[in-house]
């Protein structure tokens, strides 16, 4: 892959690389004008998806930072945003050109002061990886085999100006009004931050490793305080095949499901036990051990619930609750999810709709054993997302809805359903959270 030597840094640079996607994407829209006049309307939809999103993404990729992360972040948007852009954006998981040796040595020297060859006893200055905001490479040192994160310049000091300049098409796309908005973007820009202060993110890796251990069937690469900065992550490098990857290649139906659980689990303890959780479930940041393990990375994206928040909304996913009309809305305005200056319309059309997608979210929490491979399930959902995203009495509302919380945590189990879709798991004991019950040990 074509290596880069560069990164726009500046918010001149990065914003003119956005106005020349941009410049890219009305070109598109005249050619689709004109594609209409000779081609069904779907057809030249179609094309204009795929140009859009292929020009867009080539545009984020050497921006790279938060801009490519949103695409990333989009890409978990199965049932929001066309295919075309789901396909193209979920490339910023795994597929993004890396950063030259030549910017790597760069790199190591302003943090450390030193060369890659003057701290390991070997390192491979080609990425074995590279995402939206860092590449990983291999190194070598004391017998040990290491992964070692490096951060792409410029990437924390552009947030600020890349959210702004990707406001206007989130705000577009998700429908959400200028009046109150901020709180949202307020949200993506402190945790987008936070994931580019590799201290901190070491710190919650020992943290989370220290608090999850127990969990059967799962395990953390070792962090290196010592071989680690603000900009460069060190830690073990372990052996195994990305949970997709390994998901697209199973036949082994015990397996699927001992992996399955094991996500689960990590999932529900942190949720439910610490009410903090590794909010950034896409499949580049989960491996299956060559030993066939569940190894968990990246805790960068980090989410903290209150008791406020998490409160009604587990109370929701309770069909006492979501059956009793009266507590059922006092829920909803809890989650700020309906507001005091609704309209009557407004009240009954967000009311139905949280009690349809709930009374379909929570399913799993309906039952004992859950199978997530259950392909019903989720094309009910992908239907009914589909259903609102093109319903034009909702584009005529207001679609600032819920709590600034609801975007992470969403977030999290729209992703975590769908690793657990990819892995087709099928016997999925549900409750092992609950303080009676002990986490599933599967063989």
């Amino acid at each position: 892959m074509k290596t880069i030597d560069s990164i726009p840094t500046s918010k001149i640079e990065r914003a003119t690389k956005i106005l020349q996607t941009g410049a890219k994407v009305g070109i598109n829209y005249l050619k689709y004008y004109g594609d209409r006049i000779n081609s069904p309307e779907e057809a030249a939809r179609e094309k204009l998806n795929r140009s859009n999103a292929g020009d867009i993404y080539d545009g984020l990729k050497n921006l790279k930072g938060s801009a490519l992360k949103v695409a990333q972040m989009l890409s978990m948007e199965k049932n929001i945003i066309p295919e075309a852009y789901v396909e193209k954006f979920s490339l910023s998981q795994f597929s993004v050109p890396p950063l030259s040796a030549a910017l790597v040595v760069k790199t190591f020297q302003k943090y450390f002061g030193k060369t890659p060859n003057e701290i390991f006893d070997d390192f491979d200055p080609n990425a074995k990886h590279g995402a939206s905001i860092g590449q990983v490479h291999k190194a070598r040192k004391d017998g040990k085999d290491l992964a070692v994160k490096i951060q792409y310049p410029g990437v924390s000091e552009s947030i600020s100006s890349d959210l702004a300049m990707v406001k206007p098409m989130a705000m577009k796309l998700f429908n959400i009004r200028g009046k109150g908005s901020e709180v949202y973007f307020k949200e993506v820009e402190e945790k987008l931050l936070d994931e580019t202060n590799y201290i901190l993110e070491v710190e919650q890796s020992l943290e989370t490793i220290q608090q999850c251990s127990h969990i059967p069937n799962l395990c953390f690469p070792n962090y290196y305080r010592e071989l680690s900065t603000e900009r460069i992550i060190t830690m073990d490098w372990i052996q195994g095949r990305h949970i997709s990857e390994f998901a697209a290649r199973n036949t082994d139906k015990t397996l699927a499901n001992k992996i399955g659980q094991a996500l689960w689990d990590f999932y529900m303890f942190q949720i439910h036990r610490l009410k903090k959780f590794h909010a950034d479930p896409h499949p580049g940041n989960f491996l299956v051990s060559d030993n066939k393990k569940l190894v968990a990375l990246d805790f960068g994206c980090m989410k903290s619930i209150p008791d406020t928040f998490y409160t009604p909304y587990f109370e929701l996913a309770l069909p006492e609750n979501r059956n009793n009309a009266e507590v059922f809305r006092s829920k909803l305005y809890q989650l700020e999810i309906l507001r005091s200056d609704d309209s009557k319309e407004e009240i009954e059309f967000f009311t139905e709709m949280f009690h349809r997608l709930l009374g379909l979210f929570t399913q799993p929490f309906q039952s004992e054993i859950f199978d997530f491979s259950d392909a019903g399930f989720f094309k009910q959902l992908s239907e009914l997302g589909t259903e609102y995203s093109k319903n034009t009495e909702l584009r005529n509302m207001n679609g600032n809805r819920g709590s600034r919380h609801f975007i992470y945590m969403n977030r999290t189990f729209f992703g975590l359903y769908n690793l657990m879709h990819m892995l087709k798991a099928d016997e999925i004991e549900i409750n092992t959270y609950l303080p009676q019950r002990k986490p599933a040990k599967v063989a």
